[in-house]
């Protein structure tokens, strides 16, 4: 049912890509769940008005369509018992929906009161250059001296927050991301960079790897070596290593540790930095989770 209209901003969402697609975009962006069938008179009406909508706002929000004959897992999760039904999904969480074919107008109040605006098309990206590979040393040197220079610059202490911890210095690193003013303290870099603190903190005083295996050779219920030894991979930069064996731990006990699990697996996809990765095992999370 997904058309042209807005190529962009409109896609399916299955319960194997829906964390990622949904749950986790919705972080920055909302998303707006169509649930529909092809069988369904009113969802074609809908299914166009909502599309448009799409495009005419030029990304301030997304558009995710749910076939409840194909996902009929999601639809019980969201207990549709008809359709069309849209729910709007922000900040990773369900806020407000309604039922039925409703008018373009009153869809674009709806949003409205949710505080979804148009926004403006963007300009074609210019085809750049790949930028030179910094030694972290080096980038760490050249925000001193500029950091030096502009005291007062937070962005600029943020930056070399985050060259810091590429070399190690985590505890420079972790008072440099406590003087931020608040609205960098919650900017995208500068939580990826607590959750690298988090890793790096939970290592200290850490039985090496091949005690973490051993224990976990002999049980492999342990949970709590299972965390470490997942936070010492990532830290190594063995990513995938790490990755799975926070998944494991999801697999065993979701509820681990008042949902550790989840949360370790989130941290690490803010701090991996190979997305194909990342997408992967954000979709095997999603098939444990729905």
């Amino acid at each position: 049912m997904t058309t042209e209209t807005a190529p962009t901003y409109v896609f399916d969402a299955t319960a194997d890509n829906f964390e990622a697609q949904v749950l986790q975009k919705s972080l920055q962006t909302p998303v707006l769940v169509d649930f529909w069938a092809e069988w369904c008179g009113p969802c074609k009406t809908l299914g166009p008005i909502l599309e448009k909508l799409a495009a005419d706002y030029h990304g301030a929000f997304e558009l995710a369509k749910v076939d409840v004959d194909k996902e009929p897992q999601l639809a019980g999760a969201f207990q549709v018992r008809s359709i069309p039904t849209v729910f709007l999904v922000k900040d990773g969480q369900l806020v407000d929906g309604f039922p039925g074919a409703l008018p373009e107008g009153q869809i674009r109040e709806f949003l409205k009161h949710h505080g979804v605006e148009p926004g403006t098309a963007a300009e074609p990206d210019a085809v750049e250059a790949p930028a030179p590979v910094l030694d972290p040393h080096e980038e760490v040197m050249r925000l001193r001296g500029e950091v030096a220079a502009n005291a007062e610059n937070a962005e600029l202490r943020l930056e070399l927050a985050l060259a810091l911890l590429k070399t190690g210095a985590a505890q420079e690193a972790e008072q440099l991301l406590d003087g931020l003013p608040a609205n960098l303290a919650t900017d995208d870099r500068a939580q990826r960079a607590r959750s690298r603190l988090e890793f790096a903190s939970l290592l200290k005083d850490a039985p090496p790897a091949a005690v973490l295996e051993a224990s976990i050779a002999s049980n492999p219920d342990d949970l709590r070596a299972r965390h470490i030894l997942g936070a010492l991979h990532i830290v190594d930069g063995n990513a995938e290593a790490g990755l799975e064996q926070f998944l494991e731990m999801l697999r065993r006990d979701r509820t681990y540790a008042e949902g550790l699990p989840r949360k370790a697996l989130i941290d690490a996809f803010r701090v991996v930095e190979d997305e194909d990765l990342v997408g992967r095992y954000r979709r095997r999370m999603s098939s444990l989770l729905f």
